[in-house]
């Protein structure tokens, strides 16, 4: 859900207690600690999380997207074993705005193995997904009542890299609507490819475009475009990097690629989750390994980076973090501490000061926020 349409809704909500909250919803690999969808309340005035509830029990919901009309959440089961074959699946859920909890609409097929990330278009019209494991993507038509269609496109990615071990294939890793609404890039993982889709919302199609190669083993991962609609940026996991592009009409041009981690680290480290600040003057992205939220200027003329720092996350690998679409927090989801953390972003420097807020959730994997 886009910022403008996230604030329209939080303000035409009726405030609880004179505070504006939100529901917060955790995606997560399923196990003992945790069967499916959490949700808690988020308050949006002191940052603090309460009254946490399973919202939906459902296997391995690990990455969630909420509907642009605030009323619907979209999740993919990140399975192999859907329908009894190699397959995950997408599963559209209704939501209790009084209550949190998720009503389960329907469910589909994702044509492929470890779904691992699912979007929307930005008029809330289709859906689209990635298969990490099958190395593929899938796009779907939102029924006028919240559910997906059967898949309506599909694309299997072919290639390697080289990263014996990670890129012995493709592992289409995220898909991410332009801010024109025309394309969708997907980031994929053991090719070095950002795949370019122009997208067809009312039939919920998509067609192939082009393709940009990133340098070999790098590993893009996530995408963030910027608010002015010039400027992306992909998440490189195995490199640890961030790749700034200029876009325009369905095309990346690389600027330059930066590193996430600081002088001197020599650990192992994996990047994950990447996201412009609302303001469009920062942006921030995940270490796994050195576990923290590395910070950049962005240059508002050429779309550059430049490095403001590393704030550690307070737990072990933080997999996603969610900046609120206000610009005032950050959660960052610790997945193997199996805690939240709630930064505030400096309004002024964009620095996260110290964590003040979180709770304890097992393995959060995606963080998202509905009104």
């Amino acid at each position: 859900m886009d910022r403008r349409r996230f604030l329209a809704l939080l303000a035409a909500a009726p405030a609880a207690g004179q505070r504006r909250q939100a529901w917060l919803y955790i995606g997560a690999y399923t196990s003992e600690k945790n069967r499916g969808i959490t949700a808690a309340r988020f308050d949006l005035s002191t940052g603090a999380i309460s009254d946490m509830i399973l919202a939906a029990e459902t296997p391995n919901p690990t990455f969630l997207e909420i509907h642009p009309n605030g009323r619907w959440l979209y999740a993919v089961n990140e399975i192999a074993n859907y329908g009894g074959k190699r397959e995950g699946s997408i599963t559209a859920y209704e939501i209790d705005r009084a209550t949190g909890r998720l009503k389960k609409l329907n469910q589909a097929s994702t044509r492929g193995g470890g779904p691992c990330h699912v979007n929307l278009d930005r008029t809330g019209r289709m859906a689209m997904i990635a298969n990490y494991g099958g190395g593929s993507v899938a796009s779907y038509r939102i029924l006028e009542d919240g559910r997906v269609s059967e898949s309506v496109s599909f694309f299997q990615h072919q290639g390697s890299s080289a990263n014996p071990k990670r890129q012995e294939g493709p592992h289409a890793h995220s898909i991410n609507p332009s801010p024109d609404n025309r394309f969708a890039v997907a980031c994929d993982l053991g090719t070095d490819e950002i795949v370019i889709y122009a997208i067809d919302p009312p039939k919920g199609a998509m067609q192939r475009h082009g393709a940009v190669k990133l340098a070999p083993g790098s590993g893009p991962r996530h995408f963030a475009f910027h608010p002015n609609g010039r400027f992306g940026y992909s998440v490189n996991e195995l490199l640890s990097t961030v790749t700034a592009f200029e876009y325009r009409n369905g095309a990346l041009k690389e600027i330059h690629t930066v590193s996430t981690l600081p002088e001197g680290f020599s650990g192992e480290n994996w990047t994950a989750e990447i996201r412009v600040h609302p303001s469009g003057q920062w942006l921030y992205a995940s270490n796994r390994g050195e576990d923290s939220i590395a910070a950049f200027r962005i240059d508002a003329r050429s779309g550059r980076l430049t490095r403001m720092g590393n704030t550690p996350t307070q737990g072990r690998t933080p997999r996603n973090f969610y900046v609120e679409p206000s610009g005032r927090w950050l959660l960052a989801a610790n997945q193997r501490s199996d805690t939240v953390a709630v930064f505030e972003i400096d309004a002024k420097s964009g620095q996260l000061l110290p964590a003040k807020h979180g709770i304890t959730v097992g393995q959060p994997v995606c963080l998202r926020l509905a009104p």
